[in-house]
Parts: C-alpha cells; sequence; structure tokens
C-alpha cells in the first residue's frame, strides 16, 4: 500500500488501499460505504469487510468528504484496528491459562475512545483476562483508543460481540457473575463478592446500562458517592470495581 493512501490515524481511502488492506490481513475495525452506491466493486468490499468480522456502514456521502484527508476516498473510508479482536472465548482461555478465575470488562455502548482507552488500560494494570465490547454503537481499537491505552492494546486481548445481553447469558452458563454499575443498585460497592469468576459491565457515558443489559446483570452494584455530582465517569467506574476486585483477590 502506497503512504499517500494512508492517513494519519489508521484512516485508509479509496477502492484499491482498502481492498488491499484487506487482502494483506490489516485488522480493520469499520468500512464506510456511501449509500446508494450500486458498484460492485464496492460490494465486493463490503462483502470481504464483514467476512474479515468489520462493521460495514453505510453513510452519506457528505460524511466521507468530511472523514476524507485525501479528498479521493471513491465512495469508501475504512478504519483500521490498531489490533485483531479476540474471540471471548480466548479471554477465557487465558483466565485457565493463568489459574485465574476469570475477571472481564463489559463495555455496554461505550462511545467515547478515549473513555474505551482507559478502561482497556486500566484493565490491563488490574491484571484483567479482556475486555468485551459491542459491534455497533461502539468505540472499536481504533489508534485514538490505542493511543489513549497507552499501550495496552497490545497486551490486553479485547473481543467484539454482536449482542452484549446474549454475550452475558453465555458467560452466566459458564459460570460467571455478572455484575452491573448503576447508581440505583441494591449492591453496595464493598459488600459484592468479587473474588470469584466476574463480569463487570460499564455503562455507557450518557445512559448507562441498556435496559436488557441490566435485566441479565445478576447484582447491580452501587458505588458509594459522597459529594454533590451523582455520577462517574465511565473509565473511572471501571477502574474502582476493577481494583476493588483486585483487593479481594489479593486478600
Amino acid at each position: 500500500m502506497k503512504e499517500q493512501d494512508r492517513a494519519p490515524e489508521g484512516v485508509i481511502e479509496g477502492r484499491n488501499a482498502v481492498q488491499e488492506a484487506l487482502r494483506a490481513g490489516t485488522p480493520i475495525d469499520k468500512i464506510f460505504l456511501a449509500r446508494g452506491e450500486t458498484d460492485h466493486t464496492l460490494a465486493a468490499i463490503a462483502a470481504a469487510g464483514r467476512k474479515a468480522g468489520a462493521v460495514v456502514v453505510e453513510c452519506d456521502r457528505r460524511k466521507l468528504d468530511a472523514m476524507s484527508q485525501t479528498h479521493s476516498h471513491q465512495g469508501v473510508i475504512a478504519l483500521a484496528a490498531a489490533r485483531a479482536y479476540a474471540t471471548v472465548e480466548q479471554l477465557l482461555q487465558l483466565a485457565r491459562d493463568r489459574g485465574e478465575a476469570p475477571l472481564l470488562v463489559v463495555c455496554d455502548e461505550i462511545s467515547d475512545p478515549h473513555n474505551l482507552g482507559a478502561i482497556i488500560r486500566t484493565a490491563e494494570c488490574a491484571g484483567a483476562h479482556g475486555v468485551v465490547i459491542p459491534k455497533r454503537r461502539s468505540a472499536g481499537l481504533t489508534a485514538v483508543v490505542a493511543k489513549t491505552s497507552a499501550g495496552a492494546v497490545s497486551y490486553l486481548p479485547v473481543a467484539r460481540v454482536p449482542n452484549i445481553p446474549a454475550l452475558l447469558k453465555d458467560l452466566q452458563k459458564q459460570g460467571l457473575w455478572v455484575f452491573g454499575t448503576a447508581a440505583e443498585g441494591t449492591v453496595p460497592l464493598y459488600e459484592a463478592d468479587l473474588k470469584g469468576p466476574a463480569a463487570i459491565v460499564i455503562g455507557s457515558e450518557g445512559d448507562g446500562m441498556g435496559r436488557l443489559v441490566r435485566e441479565n446483570c445478576d447484582f447491580l452494584v452501587s458505588i458509594p458517592m459522597r459529594g454533590r455530582i451523582s455520577s462517574l465517569n465511565a473509565s473511572a467506574a471501571a477502574a474502582i470495581l476493577l481494583y476493588e476486585a483486585v483487593r479481594q483477590r489479593l486478600g
């Protein structure tokens, strides 16, 4: 791939550049296609992208124009992933390999890449076995996330799934307890037992956990709030729960 075909921050523009990246096995986070185009080449790119696990999004050409740095996107722009996504099974296998109770962080529609990067960084520092994000309505493993994670994406596997409620049900079947964070949670943080197999769910920045995600949690955990502000940043909430799990597991 020519250097000029690849813009900063992992943006890949143009049909040839995106096709070449897919052929080379470059991890792709998302592919944006001009809405309404019936071109066979774009259809082939979409099919190859989906097969490679990328999220394919149709959007207005004006959005592509705004994203473009080369001004020659030809109806397609791809965002390269900082690393390939893992599977949830690989995250659980990592815990088995370490002889530890699984500790996962599940992000429910964290759209701010800086928040996601910070969560990945803290999860890696806390010894978690992986982070899980949804395919839609979420920041992905972009260059911004990688930078914010301070390199943690190179060490901590991140899995991406199509449906978070279905994931939680599957984790429960595999013996994990699911702890959701909620201001109105009925379990105070310091009474939650995080020593066993656990998945910590962090809701979106604005709305918190979705209804179906909330309904599939075993426990809703509340963080003590002693000040006048009633909520914490998503990455701060994740850090508090993760290090309470660390404290309990060291005890």
